[in-house]
């Protein structure tokens, strides 16, 4: 998320759940209505299935990660909303 807005990434759900390996940096992944959780290389983070979330770089760094998930039909992945700036903000903050 260095140098993009904080529309580059959108609240989403994966019908079989993610598993998540951070593999450079550090950044945040947030469930809805839960607070961020800051993340950094070498995590795994496991998502269960169907739970909105979100997860992106830090403002000061960048990060690269895995992302596991599995398919339910031809679905791996549903997106929704973009993260507004102020939630994005707000979690950088903290």
């Amino acid at each position: 998320m260095r140098g993009r807005s904080a529309s580059a990434v959108r609240w989403h759900t994966h019908p079989k759940g993610q598993v998540l390996i951070v593999t450079e940096g550090a950044g945040f992944n947030q469930e809805k209505d839960k607070p961020a959780q800051s993340i950094k290389k070498g995590d795994v983070i496991t998502i269960p299935a169907n739970v909105e979330h979100w997860h992106g770089a830090a403002q000061a760094t960048k990060m690269t990660h895995i992302a596991i998930t599995n398919y339910e039909g031809d679905t791996n992945v549903i997106w929704l909303k973009p993260v507004s700036q102020e939630e994005y903000n707000a979690v950088n903050k903290q």
